[in-house]
């Protein structure tokens, strides 16, 4: 593999997050990375219960995912923010993930990720339980995340020194 690193931009919108997590990879792009972008929407996964989990097994589309977040050190999210939390979407492909082997950490353990919002609010609750959520499955959140919305629109310099921040970080081997 040569020099540039490898990095999954995951969005939890085919809206304004979709939009904002293209940005992040056209600019991801002239940073010396080999960024790849994922829509969560798209996936159609059953909802995450104990009885579809015995039931289903994990779907393949979990698998799908786990792979390209397995081959991809760093992550950026976008997601906006549902009812002042962190959406449906989202929260359902976080519990397929953490289901998939016997260690709910494994996949986030160590893990480097930027979160990011364009949201009708103000985003923070979002970017706060996110953060409580991704922290608590190890993973190491950068410290400035990206909020966003009409009235305050992404800027490309705070979207590059977030990746900047994000691409200096070393996943730890657990």
């Amino acid at each position: 593999m040569n020099s540039e690193k490898k990095l999954l931009i995951i969005t939890a919108s085919n809206g304004e997050n979709l939009k904002l997590g293209k940005r992040f990879l056209s600019l991801a792009k002239e940073m010396n990375t080999n960024p790849e972008l994922i829509d969560l929407t798209c996936l159609d996964l059953a909802l995450y219960s104990p009885q579809n989990h015995s039931k289903l097994g994990i779907p393949s589309e979990i698998k799908s995912l786990e792979d390209k977040m397995l081959s991809n050190p760093y992550w950026v999210i976008c997601s906006p923010e549902y009812n002042g939390s962190i959406p449906p979407v989202l929260t359902n492909a976080i519990a397929w993930l953490s289901v998939r082997d016997n260690n709910f950490r494994s996949l986030f353990n160590g893990r480097p990720i930027a979160i990011a919002s364009f949201s009708g609010g103000g985003c923070m609750e979002l970017l706060i339980s996110l953060r409580i959520q991704l922290t608590h499955l190890g993973a190491q959140v950068v410290g400035r995340h990206l909020a966003s919305n009409n009235k305050n629109p992404a800027k490309d310099e705070s979207i590059t020194d977030i990746l900047k921040r994000l691409i200096q970080m070393q996943p730890l081997i657990l």
